[in-house]
Formats: C-alpha cells, sequence, structure tokens
C-alpha cells in the first residue's frame, strides 16, 4: 500500500497482519466460530473446578457449560431476544435513521462545504481527534456521527477518507479514557473504586472527577499523538489504495455550494439550534425530568443520557427535512422514508454481522470464562509482589490484554477494581491512580479487538469507500494507534505521578501515601 520501493519493518509488519487477517472468513463467519469455541471451553472448563473468587458475589467463578440440554434450550428460545437486545444494533439503526435523512437530503454535505470552507487543511486531523474525544460525553455518539462524517470530511479535502475513519476511531475509542468534559464513565468508575477502597477504610470517599485533571491532560496528548500517526504513518500507507465507489453507493460531492443551498442551510440550522436551546431550557432546572434521581445530568440512569440517541435522531431529522423541502431536493414525505430507507440499505451488512456478533457476545459473558481471566490475571499480578510503579504498569497491560475480550468498561472494573483498589492502598498508592491506570490500559485496545461491539460498525464505514476492507486491515491500520497510545499513555502517566500534579478532584478524605 505504501509507495516507498523499500517499506519500512513498520510497514512491512502492518502489511503483513492485513494480509494474515485478510485470510479470515468473513467477521460474520469469524463470530460464528468463536461462539462454538466459547461452547467447546465452557464443556471443558466446566468440568474443573477453580479457587478464583468473583468480588461480585463472594463465591468462587464457576464456568457454565453452555453445551448443556438447558443452555441449548436458553440459546434457542432467546436467541430472537439476543439479536434484537444487542445494544449498539438498536443504537446505530434509529440514530442512522435521522442522520440519513440529513445526508441524503444534502444537509451534511452544505455544513461541511461551508465549514471546509474556513478550516485550515493542517489542522483538520486534530481537530477530528478532538471533537472524537469529546464525543465520549454522549455516550456512544461518536460511533455513529463522528467517525462516519470524518471520512467524509477527509474525503471533502482530497485526503484518503479512510484515514479520516482511523484518526476519528482512535479519538473516540482509543481516548475513551481522555476527555475535557466530565461525563458518565466518571461517577460508574467511581463508584466500584470507592467500594474496592472501603474494603481498607469503611469511611473512605472517592470524588467522582477523582481524574479529571488527568483525562484533560491526556485529551491533548492523545491529539497530538494521534495527529502524528495519522498523518505520518496511517496515510501515507493508504496512498496507494483507491477510493472506490458504485453506482448503489455514490460517495458524497463537494462542488461550490449556492446561495439557494447556503440559505436553506441557515434556515435548517436554526431550527436546531431552537431545538438544542428547547432542550437546555428542560433540562436547567433542578426539578427536571431529564435528571436522574440524585439531581445529575451526566450520570447514567439520568433520563437525559438514556435519550441521547433519540435526541441524535431528531436533532438530525427535523433540520434535514426542512433543508430538504427548502432546497427542493425533497417534494414530498416519501423522499423522507426513501432518505430513511437508503440509510437503512447501507446498514444491511452491518445487521448480519451484529447478529452473530450479539450471540458470540452473549455466550462469552454467559459462559463465565471472560470473568475467570480478569480475576485470575488480577491474582497473578498481585501475588507477583512488585514494586509500585512496576504494579501500575503491569494493570495498565493486563487491563488492555482483558479488553481484548471483554468489551465493557464498568464489567472489567467491577471485577478488578475489589482486587488492584485495596491492594495498592496498602502499599500507599491512592485509588484515584490505580483508577486511572486501569483507564489507560481500558481505552489502548479497543481500536484492535473485533469483539468490541463497534469494531464490525467501522469495517462497514470503511468499506463505503475501499470494498475490500476486512478485519485484518483495520486492525492493521489501529494497531500503530493501540501500541503508541499503550507505550505512550503509560510514560505520561508515570511522569504525571512523579511530577506530583494531582489527578482530579479529591474527597475530604486524605489518602495515605
Amino acid at each position: 500500500m505504501s509507495n516507498m520501493a523499500q517499506p519500512s519493518l513498520v510497514m512491512r509488519v502492518l502489511n503483513r497482519i492485513e494480509r494474515i487477517g485478510n485470510k479470515l472468513p468473513d467477521p460474520a463467519i469469524i463470530f460464528l466460530i468463536a461462539m462454538v469455541i466459547i461452547w467447546g471451553l465452557s464443556f471443558w472448563f466446566s468440568q474443573m473446578s477453580f479457587d478464583a473468587i468473583d468480588p461480585r458475589t463472594g463465591k468462587t467463578i464457576v464456568i457454565n457449560n453452555l453445551l448443556s440440554g438447558d443452555s441449548m434450550a436458553t440459546f434457542l428460545s432467546g436467541m430472537v431476544k439476543t439479536f434484537t437486545g444487542f445494544a449498539p444494533l438498536g443504537v446505530v439503526l434509529v440514530a442512522m435513521l435521522g442522520v440519513g435523512v440529513a445526508e441524503h437530503s444534502g444537509f451534511i454535505n452544505a455544513g461541511l462545504k461551508l465549514m471546509l470552507r474556513v478550516t485550515p487543511q493542517a489542522l483538520l486531523t486534530p481537530s477530528i481527534i478532538l471533537i472524537a474525544i469529546v464525543s465520549h460525553t454522549a455516550t456512544d455518539a461518536g460511533y455513529v456521527l463522528v467517525i462516519p462524517l470524518a471520512g467524509i470530511i477527509f474525503y471533502a479535502m482530497g485526503r484518503h477518507p479512510v484515514a479520516g475513519i482511523a484518526a476519528a476511531f482512535a479519538g473516540v475509542s482509543g481516548g475513551f479514557g481522555a476527555n475535557f468534559i466530565p461525563s458518565g464513565i466518571d461517577p460508574l468508575l467511581q463508584s466500584f473504586t470507592q467500594s474496592g477502597a472501603q474494603i481498607i477504610q469503611a469511611d473512605i470517599q472517592v470524588n467522582p472527577l477523582n481524574n479529571w485533571f488527568f483525562t484533560s491532560a491526556s485529551s491533548l496528548f492523545i491529539v497530538l499523538l494521534g495527529w502524528y500517526i495519522t498523518d505520518k504513518i496511517i496515510e501515507p500507507r493508504l496512498k496507494n489504495t483507491p477510493v472506490e465507489t458504485s453506482d448503489e453507493d455514490e460517495l458524497p460531492t463537494f462542488d461550490e455550494i449556492t446561495a439557494k443551498e447556503r440559505r436553506s442551510f441557515w434556515i435548517a440550522t436554526l431550527v436546531m439550534a431552537a431545538g438544542l436551546l428547547l432542550l437546555f431550557w428542560a433540562a436547567s432546572g433542578s426539578d427536571s425530568p431529564l435528571r436522574s434521581p440524585e439531581g445529575d445530568l451526566t450520570r447514567f440512569s439520568a433520563p437525559l443520557m438514556q435519550s441521547i440517541v433519540p435526541l441524535i435522531f431528531l436533532l438530525f431529522i427535523i433540520p434535514g427535512t426542512v433543508y430538504g423541502f427548502l432546497s427542493g431536493r425533497f417534494n414530498s414525505s416519501k423522499d423522507v422514508i426513501q432518505a430513511m430507507s437508503k440509510s437503512m440499505n447501507q446498514m444491511a451488512y452491518y445487521i448480519v454481522m451484529a447478529f452473530f456478533c450479539a450471540l458470540f457476545i452473549d455466550a462469552f459473558y454467559k459462559s463465565n470464562i471472560g470473568a475467570l481471566m480478569a480475576i485470575e490475571g488480577a491474582e497473578l499480578l498481585k501475588s507477583a509482589q512488585l514494586p509500585s510503579g512496576v504494579t501500575i504498569v503491569g494493570i495498565i497491560i493486563l487491563t488492555g490484554v482483558v479488553n481484548l475480550f471483554v468489551g465493557s468498561s464498568s464489567a472489567k472494573w467491577g471485577l478488578l477494581a475489589p482486587i488492584f483498589v485495596p491492594m495498592l492502598m496498602q502499599l500507599g498508592i491512592s485509588p484515584d491512580l490505580t483508577q486511572a491506570a486501569y483507564r489507560v490500559g481500558d481505552s489502548t485496545t479497543n481500536i484492535i479487538t473485533p469483539l468490541m461491539p463497534y469494531f464490525p460498525l467501522v469495517v462497514v464505514y470503511c468499506q463505503r469507500y475501499v470494498k475490500s476492507v476486512g478485519i485484518g486491515t483495520l486492525i492493521s491500520l489501529m494497531l500503530p494507534y493501540s501500541v503508541a497510545l499503550l507505550v505512550g499513555w503509560t510514560i505520561f502517566l508515570m511522569i504525571y505521578w512523579a511530577i506530583g500534579i494531582p489527578l482530579g478532584l479529591q474527597a475530604s478524605y486524605v489518602y495515605p501515601g
């Protein structure tokens, strides 16, 4: 893919990974094969006894045999519910219905034309990565909005669209543990951290923003690192990879915007702004129904956080429809429905992959194999009795490895926090630092594991521009980001800790050490 006569060692390794990965079966078949393997492992391990204690229940881990008669009956009777209940499926399809109208009406296209007139091309990559990081505030919005739009923007600027998708994916998922803006993940992780700390000291309190300073500083670090990797490694590697299209899936065009398009865009944007102002007004009151029972807007339990995807749907379909009729793209309601149908046609392949992915992930969690891996790894690290700094690095590496198989951030921390937090407190290391180390490891390998629920969706985004993209291609593209983030972010944390900069807001209690 590179135009150099003698590719560097890094390029040769990445090309090798891509070739091997793309020789694998279709991603849907890979998930099917993986599910069958998990069935077999669950049968084998269910015959064994393990000493590992599940900190969530206080009982020893038991591997469930998924090949038993009862388990197979449950699998068959629950297959439809497992598929329809697969969280990313509903998120993607509902959001894409609204985004599809905004795209096919020309609303997004017009907005990009205006934006690109004022955005320096040199700052395009860091801008995309920064927006991707901030998108964490709106839960999964980055996966359904920022990543596909990054491809369109790069294409409009004459750059390779797959490089834009890779940069945004690195920011959204690889930089998941960083953000300038507090979000629902902060109190969620803090709750497990505090429970683990109270094993040692019952009166300890952990602030929900105990990592805020570190995650804010990390955002700048990730932007700079992702900028370098995208422009110096990823895009040169894609230089000789042609962008493809077909009659059924035409790529957007970016000719000069007309006066009518400009006027229609600003009217539609005013409609969107009015909707956002109405939302802010509805959420501003202390008794707002959009707040959680505790009065917060950013907790996952808050109705506002639960409504992000429907809000994305409304905030795109309404201005998209307004623009479509004002610009002449839409003549009747049938055109709106047709635009929604086109967006669903593009999701057909993802729906097939999501079916098998949902079945595999459900089997993996029900077998308890993931929990066993996490607990055994944590206990092994604990028994090694390494120096504090080495232990912190070990936590990051272990979390990154476990993250390849167990995607949920809160599920992993629920398993690991009761082991790592009290262990490191006895070494004089605060729960804040232990949680920060976990966040680094939890983020860096998201972008190279096909078991991450949104990974197949990113493959589909890439295939819009390069039909031959497969799992191997995407892994080889994201591997430089993953390795650089794992090494660089770990060093960044260790330096940050050594200097003594506060990781975030602390509760009134002063941690030992």
